[in-house]
């Protein structure tokens, strides 16, 4: 995986993070919890499904997107995505 390609973008993280907490999503619907566009949202799922980080399904029109969280990167990569969330002690050796 490559990760600065996935992590570049913070449309791409929140695609992420709305999907872990939400599960399945259609694309409208991430357009709308992540507050882009739908060219926008498009592209970066191009990228999150070249990376085996979701999968979708098509239901006629409708896409639905969903985490593959049987892929061990998917694992990975949320939990350093809660880890980065974790605020940081101030009393931490080198923090003033």
């Amino acid at each position: 995986m490559d990760l600065d390609r996935v992590l570049a973008s913070k449309c791409r993280t929140r695609i992420i993070r709305v999907l872990a907490k939400n599960g399945n999503l259609n694309v409208m619907e991430l357009t709308q919890k992540t507050n882009s566009t739908y060219n926008q949202i498009n592209s970066h799922l191009r990228v999150l499904l070249e990376e085996g980080i979701i999968f979708d399904k098509h239901y006629g029109r409708l896409r639905v997107i969903t985490l593959y969280r049987d892929n061990p990167k998917t694992a990975l990569l949320l939990q350093a995505l809660r880890i980065l969330e974790t605020p940081v002690d101030s009393k931490q050796p080198g923090r003033k």
